[in-house]
């Protein structure tokens, strides 16, 4: 498989590691060095297009390589926004497209064990919940993409809950996202759900970049031939 990195810093360079290993060809690196490389000739030598970017510039990069008929498999957070007009406008040209706040394995496995922990629950009311992220102090946004999706998966599943806010919060219908960013973490999702009697914890912590790079490259593989809008639990077979 021939895959175009849109973005080359740390998680490009780990992505480029692990697809060579995994037997694919690298055929365009673009970062900021280099934005005049990012042409509609040079992207179609490419199979499939990797996205890791930031909020800034993720929706012009998808956009451009939805509009260049090339699957896409973006990791940038900060730009949820346009995400609802992105996947029309795979649809509307026919093309590929997969968007995950959180690659990893792990993390997506994590994602399931949050749904069914919220689900039970719920209608016990004696319990509060909060959401917690640590990142490395390099990090662009906040809360992470990843504990929004942790967020608004417990808001779909404990009715209590209106809408989370990234802030201690006395409201008792806020879902408190508390973002730390401390070097080097490289990310630590928490869900932590307390009573007078107890508490329940489930947490996931990342070692390295490595987990997301691989279930970029796991993606892209998912996608090279298909045609559709999809996410990790398709890449995964989680449903």
């Amino acid at each position: 498989m021939k895959i175009a990195l849109i973005g080359y810093g740390k998680m490009g360079k780990m992505i480029e590691e692990i697809a060579v290993h995994r037997g694919h060809h690298i055929v365009l690196k673009i970062d900021e060095y280099n934005l005049a490389d990012f042409t509609k000739e040079k992207i179609a030598k490419a199979d499939v297009a990797i996205e890791f970017t930031g909020p800034d510039s993720a929706y012009a990069n998808v956009k451009r390589l939805l509009e260049c008929d090339i699957p896409v498999v973006c990791g940038s957070t900060g730009w949820l926004e346009k995400l609802g007009e992105t996947k029309e406008l795979c649809l509307e040209r026919n093309g590929s497209f997969i968007y995950a706040s959180n690659f990893s394995v792990g993390v997506n496995i994590f994602f399931e064990l949050n749904k069914k922990l919220a689900s039970l629950i719920a209608p016990h009311k004696d319990y509060e919940v909060q959401v917690t992220e640590i990142h490395h102090t390099a990090k662009k946004d906040a809360p992470s993409g990843t504990a929004i999706t942790i967020a608004e998966q417990i808001l779909e599943n404990m009715k209590s809950k209106k809408n989370w806010v990234n802030h201690m919060s006395d409201n008792v219908e806020d879902l408190e996202i508390i973002s730390e960013r401390v070097d080097p973490a490289a990310g630590t999702h928490k869900v932590k759900y307390s009573s007078a009697i107890d508490d329940i914890e489930i947490i996931h912590t990342a070692h390295s970049r490595r987990g997301f790079a691989l279930g970029a490259v796991l993606a892209a593989e998912y996608i090279s031939n298909k045609k559709g809008v999809f996410n990790m639990k398709d890449v995964l077979n989680l449903h």
